[in-house]
């Protein structure tokens, strides 16, 4: 039976602050992003939207903006429900009378715990996919893809992430600098698991076809070649199976970079409207984002895994205080991992803000390098364009929502960027 919390000291009046100051500015974001939705169809979507379709982008919006407000208000009434019942240190006690082994213990944990999200959310996902998605017409999944796509990734989640959590939980329980060492092994494991993605998992998932011989073809592989890009292949993704959105990306490391078009993009899409996309993509490796993304995400781990140290460390103050502001008796790596991401959460969101901007800035860069290299950045924009009307797109948002979660400029500045590319 769930105990009270044991006691509301500082550290868990920061926490609790910082929760809900994240909420408050999350629904202001939300609503200023709802009042900046325009009243007429923007210059540069006309031809492309008209009032009924803007009308409609509209309601979309609301009807995000709305389920996104209640998924996260009770994603918060639930952590507090859970935290001052004493849920974490119950949720402990209990996983440790299963298992006598600290490590087969925290794996028990934090199954439980992802199983009990997951509970949660999954009427969230169905209201989404089924709802919101269907009304729309994005949706595509019927209820067995659904289903299956859930399964999967339980699956996977057990196959992949069970050994790598235990081994992280082992690393910090035995052996000296485990920081240092869970982060290593942490890497090495997203790099292989990076190189690997594209042939074992991601057609777990969906279809890839090898892009039949053709016009299209040629020249993707003429704009591989003159961009200086090796190809290992290039594919058709059926996106189509789940959704009427349409995107394309590359993925893979070294020689087995591959580029997948969803299929909706190219039934949607002009042959140099695809290959301005295709050269956007092709600007982010050519302009060393990738790398530079990588090397930052190596190395904000490091922070992030030497902070988890002192978190979990059985003699230092700060995991004294952080385990007491949760009601949990024993320190232990396990519940440390979890309540060092609740204390995370606000701080990680800050840190959101940074790596948007740079993001913002990476496809500018991006944008510019495939206009350079096309010679015309107009098919990138009409591109653009399309993509935002077919997928009723916010037209210009608000600045706060852009500073908050855009990884990707609004269309508006991309287009005059491009513009100025010429």
């Amino acid at each position: 039976m769930m105990t009270a919390m044991s006691e509301w000291n500082f550290m868990a009046i920061i926490i609790l602050v910082g929760l809900f100051m994240l909420w408050k500015l999350e629904f202001a974001a939300t609503l200023l992003n709802l009042k900046a939705f325009p009243d007429a169809v923007p210059k540069v979507l006309e031809g492309l939207m008209d009032g009924e379709k803007l009308d409609k982008a509209r309601s979309y919006l609301v009807a995000n903006a709305r389920f996104g407000i209640l998924q996260s208000t009770v994603s918060l009434v639930v952590l507090l429900v859970f935290w001052t019942m004493g849920g974490f240190g119950w949720l402990d006690a209990l996983a440790r009378s299963f298992a006598p082994s600290t490590v087969v213990a925290g794996l028990i944990f934090l199954s439980l715990l992802m199983l009990g999200q997951g509970v949660i959310s999954l009427p969230f996902s169905v209201y989404d996919t089924f709802v919101i998605e269907q009304k729309f017409g994005f949706n595509r999944a019927t209820p067995a893809t659904f289903i299956l796509d859930r399964l999967k990734g339980l699956v996977l989640g057990a196959v992949i992430g069970l050994p790598l959590a235990a081994a992280v939980l082992w690393i910090f329980g035995n052996v000296e600098n485990a920081w240092l060492w869970a982060w290593a092994v942490l890497t090495g494991f997203q790099l292989i698991l990076t190189y690997l993605a594209p042939s074992l998992i991601m057609p777990l998932f969906n279809k890839f076809t090898p892009m039949p011989e053709g016009e299209l073809k040629q020249e993707i592989e003429a704009l591989g070649v003159k961009c200086g890009f090796p190809l290992s292949g290039v594919f058709v993704m059926d996106g189509s199976k789940r959704s009427t959105k349409a995107n394309a990306f590359f993925t893979g490391l070294g020689k087995r970079k591959k580029i997948a078009l969803f299929d909706t993009l190219v039934e949607k899409s002009s042959t140099p409207e695809l290959l301005g996309v295709l050269a956007h993509e092709i600007g982010h490796f050519r302009c060393g984002h990738i790398k530079q993304r990588l090397a930052v995400g190596i190395l904000q781990t490091a922070v992030i895994f030497y902070l988890l140290g002192l978190a979990t460390d059985p003699d230092g103050k700060f995991a004294r205080l952080l385990f007491d502001a949760f009601g949990v008796r024993e320190i232990s790596p396990h519940v440390g991992l979890v309540l060092f991401s609740i204390l995370l959460e606000p701080v990680s969101k800050a840190l959101g803000v940074l790596a948007h901007a740079w993001s913002r800035r990476h496809e500018f860069e991006a944008d510019a390098y495939a206009a350079k290299v096309t010679g015309n950045g107009a098919a990138l924009g009409e591109a653009l364009k399309k993509m935002t009307s077919d997928h009723l797109s916010h037209p210009s948002p608000a600045a706060l929502r852009v500073w908050l979660d855009y990884s990707h400029p609004p269309l508006a500045r991309r287009l005059e960027a491009l513009r100025n590319a010429n």
